[in-house]
């Protein structure tokens, strides 16, 4: 009966960490990685894994802080892969994303002399944004999914 509560919610299934470098390059659009796949038990079938590159946007201080999300990229594997009891499977994936850049970023990049200005402008309003990568394991028969999630850091 507890191994089937176990079963159905993931615990001691299959665990997912996505290994990816620690410095990503925004001029190509390409993140390079892996997905390390181990299990605790037996007979655990994955029926896909879903990437997605997400850019978290703050602006604004205290009560006025607005946050966005917009999605940089998207990839769907949907190779079936049977897992057992302590295996390591690692799945390589390159994803293609997009960097959009806002019109202060371009603005502070064209010229030398309004660089400092945006960076003040953007001090001044508190503006940020944070990207993150997000894989998620579809395992047969359970209801929470194994996912991971990791900073991307933009140069």
């Amino acid at each position: 009966m507890f191994g089937k509560v176990k079963k159905i919610l993931g615990i001691e299934g299959v665990k997912l960490e996505l290994i990816i470098p620690d410095n990503v390059s925004a001029e190509t659009g390409i993140i390079i990685g892996i997905i390390k796949l181990t299990s605790l038990s037996d007979n655990n079938i994955i029926e896909g894994i879903h990437l997605r590159m997400v850019e978290k946007y703050s602006r604004g201080r205290g009560d006025s802080k607005l946050i966005n999300e917009y999605p940089m990229g998207e990839l769907v594997k949907n190779d079936v892969i049977h897992i057992s009891k302590n295996d390591i499977i690692e799945v390589p994936f390159e994803m293609e994303f997009v960097h959009v850049k806002s019109e202060m970023d371009k603005l502070g990049e064209s010229n030398f002399f309004t660089r400092g200005l945006v960076g003040l402008a953007k001090k001044a309003r508190a503006v940020k944004s944070e990207y993150t990568l997000r894989a998620e394991a579809n395992i047969k028969g359970t209801t929470l999914n194994p996912f991971d999630v990791k900073p991307v850091i933009l140069v």
